[in-house]
């Protein structure tokens, strides 16, 4: 048996990047996974495929978060597949185009709230009534929120909202023996990272990073199995800034 038999998981945007790599590690620890993707289908076949071939139950829902009534479609549906909902991983992000905030249009704005922060604050709140006792939540933060960088102003206000959000839902279902906590990932070697950067800005995050890369997704994978282990059980209200040593 592994840590996880027998409990049910929800990852967002799980086809690509961290999401991946967390389902991945969930599965291999024996969880049920369901998670969303908005487009990469095929991305989403292939994770499937490797969680079934490592003996892991997972399933992938198209949904685009930012779509009305996407957010709480997606735990719901994974509790009536797999008969509750234990584990809650919010890893879907979008980023607009790095602009300074002069330039950041309206629209580009109420995308990236919608999906990082609304469509989070919905699922927490969907968690908060049905989750059962003793389960997990983690919120997928950023650096940017104390390290910020001028162009991204709409990405790091949605993950600061994230980042609040997380706080007082940790207060509201401690009793409950539910755990919430933000896990916020430095440089990571991400299409979304590798999508708003440079090479020369990726090449400067690799010098100020203690130990000397980018980091993976599976180094931020196995930050989330600790923290939604039966050893993450006395960490709640936290920020863990893995990182690798940025600040």
């Amino acid at each position: 048996m592994t840590v996880l038999t027998g409990k049910a998981a929800v990852v967002t945007g799980g086809s690509r990047g961290i999401g991946r790599a967390v389902v991945l590690r969930l599965a291999r620890d024996g969880a049920a996974v369901v998670f969303n993707y908005a487009r990469s289908r095929d991305a989403a076949d292939e994770v499937v495929r490797q969680a079934g071939k490592a003996g892991g139950t997972v399933v992938a829902v198209q949904l685009d978060l930012a779509e009305p009534g996407a957010a709480e479609e997606l735990p719901a549906m994974a509790e009536h597949r797999l008969g509750g909902l234990d584990i809650l991983v919010n890893n879907a992000a979008v980023h607009t185009e790095v602009v300074p905030i002069a330039q950041t249009t309206e629209a580009d704005f109420d995308r990236v709230m919608a999906v990082n922060a609304k469509s989070v604050f919905l699922t927490v709140r969907y968690a908060a009534r049905h989750m059962r006792d003793g389960g997990r939540i983690v919120n997928i933060s950023t650096l940017n929120t104390i390290f910020p960088a001028p162009g991204n102003a709409a990405y790091a206000a949605s993950k600061g909202a994230l980042e609040q959000l997380t706080l007082v839902a940790s207060r509201e279902l401690g009793a409950r023996g539910i755990t919430v906590n933000t896990v916020s990932p430095g440089a990571t070697d991400t299409d979304l990272l590798n999508a708003a950067n440079e090479p020369e800005k990726l090449a400067m995050a690799v010098a100020m990073t203690s130990l000397g890369r980018l980091g993976r997704p599976e180094d931020l994978a196995d930050v989330v199995a600790f923290l939604v282990g039966p050893d993450g059980r006395w960490l709640t209200g936290q920020n863990i800034r893995a990182n690798g040593g940025v600040l």
